[in-house]
C-alpha cells in the first residue's frame, strides 16, 4: 500500500491481508515484551487538526511499538492557528524526514489532497476527514467482528453472509461510510436504520437497505452485529429530531430491544458513547458489547496498517512485507 485513504478502494483481498497482519500483531501484544523493531529508524507524525482521544493514543502507541519515532502534532498552539496552509504543514514535514503521516481534517478530502498533490513523500494514512471516512475505524470494527463470530482462529475469514445493522445518526458519521465500504467488500448485508433527516443525501442508490424503524429492522434483518453511532451534536447546525427523549425511544439500544437481540448478536459501538441517548448503560457494559475489544483491537489494526505503509519498498505496486514472524521482538524495550 502507498496510502490508505478510504475503504472504498479496498478489495477482499487487501483488505483481508491487514485483518490477518493484524492477528500478528494481536500475538505479539500477548508477550511479556511488546515492542517489535518492524519500523525503527522511520518517523510517523500525528497530524490532528481535530480533537481526538481513542484515535490519536491508538495511533501513537501502534507506532511506538512498532519501534517508530512519533511527533504528536496539534491544530492548537501551532501555526495552523495562525492561518498557515496544509500545503506549508506538508512541506514542513517533509523538511523533518517524516515517513508516515497519520492525518485527521475535519474537511472532506483533505487526507488525498495531502497524498496526491506531491507536498510531500509520505506515506499518508487517514485518521477521519469530515464526514467522508475513518478506514481504520472501520478496520478494526471488521476485525472485531472476525474475532467474535468465528474465534481467534479466522485468519483468511472474510464476513460472507454476516447481517450488519448500524443505527443512528449516518448523515454525519465518517464510520458508518467506511463500514459500509469495507464491509460490503467482505460480503456482509449491510443495513443503516436511521430517521430520514440523518440519512445522507444519495444515500438511497447506495448498496444497503434503508430502514426508519429500529424493531422493524431487528425483525426483518436479524443482525449478528447491531453497530451503534454517536449522534453528533457539533456537526449539527439544524434540529435534526424533536428531542433525545423521543430519538432513544425511536433509535436507541435500550434493555428491552438488547433482550430481543438473536442470542449470539453482538453490539458495537466507535465511541465516544452517549449513555441513555443511543444506547443503554446495560447495553453497553453487557457481554454482547464489544466497545472495550474495539479500543484494544484498534492497536493492532493500526500497528498492520502502518507496517503495510512503511515496511519495505515504498514504490506503487510492490509486494507486501511479510509480517513479523513470531520470535521478531525487539528485546531493548522502550517506551511502549
Amino acid at each position: 500500500m502507498r496510502h490508505l485513504l478510504d475503504t472504498r478502494t479496498l478489495g477482499r483481498e487487501e483488505s483481508i491481508l491487514i485483518l490477518d497482519t493484524a492477528e500478528d500483531m494481536a500475538a505479539a501484544q500477548q508477550r511479556e515484551v511488546k515492542k517489535l523493531p518492524a519500523l525503527r529508524g522511520k518517523t510517523v507524525v500525528n497530524l490532528f487538526f481535530e480533537d481526538s482521544t481513542r484515535t490519536r493514543i491508538s495511533f501513537e502507541a501502534a507506532a511506538k511499538r512498532l519501534s517508530a519515532d512519533v511527533i504528536n502534532f496539534s491544530a492548537k498552539g501551532s501555526s495552523v492557528s495562525k492561518g498557515e496552509s496544509l500545503k506549508d504543514t506538508a512541506q514542513t514535514l517533509q523538511a523533518i524526514g517524516a515517513d508516515g503521516v497519520v492525518i485527521r481534517h475535519p474537511s472532506s478530502g483533505a487526507p488525498e489532497r495531502l497524498a496526491r498533490t506531491g507536498w510531500i513523500d509520505a506515506g499518508v494514512l487517514n485518521a477521519g476527514d469530515g464526514t467522508h471516512e475513518h478506514p481504520t475505524q472501520a478496520l478494526l470494527d471488521a476485525f472485531t467482528m472476525r474475532r467474535r463470530l468465528f474465534g481467534r482462529h479466522s485468519r483468511g475469514r472474510d464476513l460472507d453472509g454476516v447481517s450488519v445493522v448500524i443505527v443512528g445518526d449516518i448523515a454525519h458519521s465518517r464510520v458508518a461510510r467506511s463500514n459500509l465500504w469495507l464491509l460490503r467488500a467482505l460480503g456482509a448485508r449491510v443495513s443503516f436504520v436511521a430517521p430520514e433527516t440523518l440519512l445522507p443525501y444519495g444515500s438511497r442508490a447506495w448498496p444497503v437497505a434503508v430502514h426508519h424503524s429500529l424493531d422493524e429492522a431487528l425483525r426483518v434483518e436479524r443482525p449478528e452485529v447491531v453497530m451503534m453511532l454517536r449522534i453528533q451534536s457539533e456537526r449539527m447546525h439544524a434540529a435534526f429530531f424533536p428531542n433525545e427523549r423521543e430519538y432513544a425511544r425511536n433509535w436507541g439500544l435500550d434493555d428491552a430491544r438488547l433482550a430481543r437481540l438473536r442470542e449470539d448478536a453482538i453490539v458495537m459501538h466507535p465511541g465516544p458513547m452517549n449513555r441513555g441517548l443511543e444506547i443503554s448503560s446495560r447495553a453497553a457494559d453487557s457481554e454482547r458489547s464489544t466497545v472495550l475489544e474495539q479500543v484494544a483491537n484498534g492497536v493492532s489494526v493500526r500497528m498492520a496498517a502502518l507496517y503495510l505503509l512503511l515496511s519495505g519498498e515504498r514504490a506503487g505496486g510492490a509486494a507486501a512485507p511479510e509480517p513479523p514472524q513470531r520470535g521478531d521482538t525487539d528485546h531493548r524495550g522502550g517506551d511502549a
